[in-house]
């Protein structure tokens, strides 16, 4: 049953994916980073993240990580410009411990990522991505946020402060 579940999820996402798919203009990225470059971390952004950071789930309790946008939202409010944001998400997944999260609701209910055989490349890659551009929200996750999360609180403030 479960391995039904997880084909049926990884088809809705590439799927959806190839329907999705938007022009560089329509994410907004950088002039220094290529239409290539771009669908090569968007392809190693899916193939290594939504398995775990799905955005296909239908609530909050089903999820077994935090969806990628609310990683996206936490990581840009302690970190305002690309480096330092690239930077922090590469450093917590090559190395993912408690001390260094900055998503303390997130630990607590899935514990820290579990460490991963990412190449330090790839993973730029992907944070670069999600950096620059519109990242894919479940539907439930607006009303939770906006239920949880007002102004901030429970997103991690004050766990760690790197500014």
């Amino acid at each position: 049953m479960k391995t039904n579940v997880l084909i049926v999820a990884i088809l809705l996402v590439l799927f959806t994916s190839c329907k999705n798919q938007k022009s560089s203009e329509d994410f907004g990225i950088s002039a220094t980073t290529s239409s290539t470059e771009n669908s090569e971390a968007l392809a190693l952004f899916q193939q290594k993240c939504y398995a775990c950071h799905s955005v296909i789930t239908k609530s909050h309790s089903e999820i077994i990580a935090p969806p990628m946008i609310a990683v996206k939202k936490r990581y840009s409010m302690q970190y305002d410009n690309k480096e330092d944001f690239v930077n922090a998400v590469v450093a917590y997944a090559s190395d993912p411990k408690v001390e260094n999260a900055l998503m303390p609701g997130a630990i607590d209910k899935f514990k820290p990522m579990p460490k991963q055989a990412f190449e330090e490349k790839d993973l730029r890659k992907i944070a670069t991505y999600i950096y620059e551009n519109q990242i894919e929200t479940p539907v439930w996750f607006e009303d939770h946020f906006q239920q949880n999360h007002k102004n901030g609180q429970g997103m991690g403030m004050g766990m760690k402060n790197n500014k």
